[in-house]
């Protein structure tokens, strides 16, 4: 059974800081330990091991603060997401190795979401990106990439949020990944690849 520590570290990450709502905000510490049932005590455990990762920021008489997804880091992200993806990419395709039954049931199970759904569309959008970096076979790699999900789900669900229509632009923008991978052209995935992100990105820093 997990600790204390482990589920309002979970519970934060997963659900608390992907929330659009919470960002700017302070993190109410006794809401989430009465929403998850354990003391205060493992949620600032907790709240310290985010922000090693930087993904609050602990002020002095204040509490963690959830900052916006924006500037630097929404740069950064995806530099780094388009670097790994196409590679992936690319060497998926080398290896005879594309996950095409995957990608496809993550995106089958996008289209049945609903509108009211933004959480789950971007859950299953992760994990179609992700199958593809998985099946390089690099587990350092693979731990990289799993490293970025916190901070993919946050974008992603602010991209949904900003931008009316970016669901459907994203259900297009993966079938058109899956296409390139099924004819075995790695060039066209990482340029379908490098414009989705690009589309999210833009979405992101126009906002």
């Amino acid at each position: 059974m997990p600790s204390g520590r482990e589920l309002a570290y979970a519970h934060l990450k997963d659900t608390v800081l992907s929330d659009p709502a919470n960002q700017g905000q302070f993190v109410n510490e006794q809401a989430v330990a009465d929403e998850i049932g354990v003391s205060r005590t493992p949620i600032r455990e907790a709240l310290l091991l985010l922000a090693a990762e930087e993904l609050v920021q602990l002020l002095p008489k204040r509490g963690a603060y959830i900052a916006p997804v924006a500037g630097r880091e929404i740069r950064e992200l995806f530099e780094i997401r388009g670097m790994i993806e196409c590679y992936a990419a690319r060497r998926a395709v080398e290896l005879g190795a594309v996950p095409l039954e995957r990608m496809r049931a993550e995106l089958a199970d996008q289209r049945e979401l609903g509108a009211d759904q933004a959480r789950e569309f971007i859950e299953h959008d992760h994990r179609f990106h992700s199958a593809l970096v998985e099946a390089v076979g690099n587990e350092m790699l693979g731990k990289t990439y799993d490293g970025l999900r916190a901070r993919q789900v946050r974008a992603g669900i602010e991209a949904l949020f900003r931008a009316e229509g970016r669901r459907k632009a994203v259900l297009d923008e993966h079938e058109r990944i899956l296409e390139a991978l099924a004819a075995d052209d790695a060039e066209a995935a990482a340029r379908a690849i490098t414009e989705h992100l690009s589309a999210t990105q833009h979405v992101l820093q126009a906002g």
